[in-house]
């Protein structure tokens, strides 16, 4: 066999298996993912035995713990729409009302059952200044010192 015609057909075999392993690659990460859902989407779309992704603020006043059993209910962010949440597992330590928080359930024919330790907060303290508080750039404070005295 001519030794071009060999390298043709390698070459061809290659980039096939490529192609194919790339497509199922791109398949596998797409169809893997779930959406986060807000509470309102949530009860449009939550079907029995489904499980979700639940993206909200907890809900001022809302918080009950018995032992490592949490309920709590989550806010859609239009603030009409609220979600109960009975949750078992590791709390965070910044959980608490008003806090953006994420957390995997599963819809047991219309009950929201968090699944254990997947609850996790977003921590608003972290990404906005407070007001009145100065710059903090590596450890010390930006500008002028103030001397008390």
């Amino acid at each position: 066999m001519d030794p071009n015609r060999k390298r043709a057909i390698r070459l061809t075999v290659a980039l096939s298996a490529a192609l194919l392993l790339a497509s199922a690659l791109i398949y596998v990460s797409f169809s893997a993912g779930r959406d986060e859902l807000t509470a309102s989407q949530l009860l449009h779309r939550a079907q029995p035995g489904g499980q979700y992704i639940l993206a909200g603020t907890v809900e001022n006043g809302s918080i009950r713990r018995l032992g490592n059993v949490t309920d709590f209910s989550v806010l859609d962010p239009t603030r009409r729409v609220a979600v109960a949440v009975h949750y078992t597992g590791e709390v965070p330590d910044p959980f608490a009302q008003g806090r953006g928080i994420l957390v995997n359930v599963t819809d047991e024919h219309g009950r929201f059952i968090g699944e254990v330790n997947s609850l996790t907060t977003k921590c608003p303290s972290k990404y906005q200044a407070a007001s009145g508080a100065s710059k903090v750039t590596a450890g010390v404070p930006a500008g002028p010192a103030v001397v008390s005295g």
